[in-house]
């Protein structure tokens, strides 16, 4: 028996589920004929009196009618799903399917959770994760353990693919932004929006030439630009990728090490005035209501500062952004870095390992996907070098959750960048 399910007789036989399946449709069926008999008290004409005002109730009724059509298409998903358990033979020792404790439906399919029987777990259910997705004619079939409770699994069922050739960003509509509360930075495989939390957190971004870093850099930077407290450090290694932002930017740095080296240290300072205010006001860390303001340093390929010219020079600049990386935290700094592929031989470490999130775009192999991600998790599963090449965009995330998620992050073109850093400097200029 495949996944490790007993060869005994079902306990609970497939037709009962089937029933079961049926008991709304069944149960109005059943009233339906029950109000109608009795109607017939009422003269030859009762019967069709009475369906003349249930009729009518439901058309006066929308809410109603709506209602009873929505646990219909539940009932109707959870007898496909539990067919394809019966058909697939998902079934625990004691001869019964895992049942369905409650659902939801997605942008692009239908998310159930799963009480499972004795003799099954997460990984059995994995293993037929694409019989079950053959048998509902669906894309994929992805299954995720509770962190709660190993008794119940998280199943999605993927009919429709979330990742659109372009996703629009929804800053573009945006007048303004808080970067204290959690930012939209794209959407996963089930269609839901993916968001993260910058404050207390950095963010390093990882993939082959043309997998869509800049995009990705770029839903941050308008975010930041769109928050009127925030201050902006931009350093661009290719001095064109950021230079529409100049203008809401405290400072932009171009492809100049020394210059970016005088810029980390003027940040250094600013971290260090921050801590002495902490410390004076026996505090913590910054918050929300703090006047001095998250402030955001967006370094675009981050080889060309680490690698390039005086050896003295990328030293310190290593060493300034350690330090940044590392204590600024709490001083409300948030280091979002770009680069191609933060091996060690371009990105140190020591360096590289204080980033708590990590994106991987597209690589060329694995091993370069772990250099991003971390050792491991290629081998797990997680690896950008699966990624589309013609889908930009799309990496890994490593984040809150703890597990890499695949997500899409927004475009945004040339022209809605151009109107969205006019939009934050007029805020910052009339702020």
């Amino acid at each position: 028996m495949p996944n490790g399910t007993s060869s005994a007789s079902p306990r609970r036989p497939w037709m009962a589920t089937a029933i079961w399946g049926w008991r709304l449709e069944l149960f109005l069926s059943f009233g339906t004929f029950l109000v109608l008999a009795v109607s017939t008290s009422l003269g030859s004409s009762g019967p069709l009196l009475v369906a003349a005002a249930m009729v009518l109730v439901l058309r006066q009724r929308p809410e109603i009618r709506r209602q009873l059509l929505h646990h219909v298409r539940i009932n109707r998903d959870h007898r496909r799903l539990h067919a394809a358990l019966w058909n697939c033979m998902v079934i625990g020792r004691n001869g019964s399917i895992p049942k369905v404790v409650r659902s939801a439906v997605l942008p692009v399919g239908q998310r159930y959770l799963l009480e499972l029987p004795i003799g099954l777990h997460a990984q059995l259910l994995e293993r037929s994760a694409l019989e079950l997705a053959a048998a509902l004619g669906a894309r994929e079939v992805r299954v995720k353990a509770s962190p709660v409770n190993t008794r119940y699994v998280e199943l999605a069922v993927i009919r429709s693919n979330a990742f659109p050739n372009v996703l629009r960003s929804p800053l573009v509509d945006r007048i303004e932004v808080s970067l204290w509360e959690p930012l939209t930075f794209g959407v996963g495989q089930d269609g839901l929006a993916i968001s993260i939390g910058l404050p207390e957190h950095n963010l390093l971004i990882g993939g082959e030439p043309g997998s869509g870093k800049s995009v990705a850099l770029s839903t941050i930077v308008a975010a930041s630009a769109l928050d009127p407290s925030v201050h902006l450090t931009l350093l661009d290694g290719k001095h064109v990728e950021l230079v529409a932002w100049t203008d809401v930017a405290d400072e932009f740095v171009g492809a100049n090490q020394d210059e970016a080296v005088e810029v980390l240290e003027e940040l250094r300072t600013i971290m260090d005035l921050r801590y002495e205010t902490l410390a004076a006001t026996r505090k913590r860390k910054m918050v929300s209501t703090d006047v001095e303001g998250l402030h955001v340093l967006v370094i675009d390929e981050l080889a060309f500062y680490l690698r390039g010219g005086k050896k003295e020079t990328r030293e310190l600049f290593a060493e300034l952004l350690r330090d940044l990386v590392s204590r600024g935290r709490a001083a409300g700094i948030i280091v979002i870095a770009a680069t191609q592929k933060p091996s060690h031989e371009i990105v140190p470490t020591w360096i590289r390992d204080l980033f708590s999130f990590r994106l991987a775009m597209r690589c060329t192999s694995s091993d370069a996907s772990d250099t991003i991600l971390g050792q491991g998790w290629a081998a797990q599963g997680f690896s950008a070098a699966s990624i589309d090449p013609a889908t930009r965009g799309v990496g890994y995330l490593l984040a809150e959750g703890g597990v890499p998620t695949l997500i899409m992050t927004p475009y945004l073109s040339d022209d809605e960048i151009e109107v969205i850093a006019d939009r934050a400097f007029e805020q910052r200029h009339s702020a």
